[in-house]
């Protein structure tokens, strides 16, 4: 068992709940955790946009959590294993080395969000990355 790996895919699940807290939970969530007012006023106005684009959110972490989980031996085996990790790995830095260059921007979202949710990504890709090193031969 690859601990890193289990480790990465709790961590995307749990961001996958707390994405499913924002629905659940609405403007409050959305707003807590960086969302933006937009979003945070469509929720409050019983708009399905927030929804949908949080629900797509669920989708993807969930998918890469299986993969984490898939890759640790945990579950079975998922199609294009190492492709995949190398892919979520990659998607984790990327979007934690753009929110570092976002967080001066003019954006809704305040530096504080780029700022948090940038760590946040970095620190799934390490954990990522570290597993996806250990595991490497084992594809």
């Amino acid at each position: 068992m690859n601990v890193y790996l289990i480790i990465s895919g709790v961590l995307s699940a749990i961001a996958a709940l707390l994405h499913v807290g924002c629905i659940y939970f609405g403007a409050s969530w959305y707003r807590f955790f960086g969302a933006g007012e937009q979003m945070a006023l469509m929720a409050e106005q019983g708009s399905s946009q927030p929804t949908i684009i949080t629900s797509g959110i669920i989708l993807v972490l969930t998918i890469w959590s299986l993969y984490a989980f898939s890759a640790a031996g945990v579950i079975f085996r998922l199609p294009l294993l190492r492709l995949a990790l190398i892919l979520i790995t990659s998607v984790y830095f990327i979007r934690g080395i753009g929110g570092f260059v976002l967080i001066n921007s003019n954006m809704e979202q305040g530096p504080e969000f780029w700022l948090w949710s940038s760590v946040i990504c970095m620190l799934f890709g390490i954990t990522h990355a570290i597993g996806l090193k250990k595991q490497w031969a084992k594809f």
